[in-house]
């Protein structure tokens, strides 16, 4: 298993990039707030790939310098190149894509819906939050937001701004491709037959 904020600090590292070989972001809105609204309501959401090599001759994207182990990404980088954007509120150091696709998610804190930013809808509306401030700041700098709202109603309002928090911590399942011998249309090979 493998930690969600984990994962992005092991990102933000250079231990895990993404091999050259594989394509680039291509997921839209609709996909990553499908995503967000699964992981939300505690929905499985796949798991990962990873080959474990110490091969420096496998070209990759997102290289931080250095040598030792390096774990590829070989599966869930769609996903959890959206997760990285949405919480970090920047692309990984891998990514080639749209940005646009996971940036300005917002979350109604009344009525549980993920949208993408919208002025006329959301300015001066304290119910829709800004995801990627929420995972920078925390739940609780929201409820000034709330001066005149009940605790009957804050306090679910809090409950929802934490499960949100929370998917930081989420585990997911992340398995391995080791082996010194390993050779890159070996990986791809093992990746191709487990997408298939």
């Amino acid at each position: 298993m493998t930690r969600l904020s984990t994962l992005l600090d092991e990102i933000d590292s250079g231990v895990v990039l993404l091999p050259e070989f594989q394509r680039g972001y291509v997921w839209n809105r609709d996909q990553v707030r499908g995503l967000m609204r699964s992981l939300y309501r505690g929905y499985p959401v796949g798991g990962l790939l990873m080959w474990e090599t110490t091969s420096e001759d496998i070209t990759v994207r997102g290289a931080a310098g250095g040598s030792g182990t390096r774990q590829l990404l070989l599966d869930g980088q769609q996903r959890v190149t959206s997760m990285y954007g949405v919480i970090r509120g920047t692309p990984p150091p891998f990514f080639e894509g749209d940005a646009s696709a996971f940036t300005g998610l917002h979350f109604n804190v009344e009525t549980e819906s993920f949208e993408f930013y919208a002025p006329t809808k959301m300015v001066g509306d304290p119910t829709w939050v800004n995801v990627t401030e929420l995972f920078r700041k925390g739940p609780f700098e929201y409820l000034s937001a709330f001066p005149d709202v009940e605790r009957e109603v804050l306090n679910p309002y809090l409950a929802r701004l934490n499960r949100i928090k929370e998917i930081d911590n989420r585990d997911f399942n992340s398995e391995k491709i080791t082996g010194a011998g390993k050779t890159v249309d070996e990986v791809v090979d093992i990746s191709n037959k487990g997408n298939s």
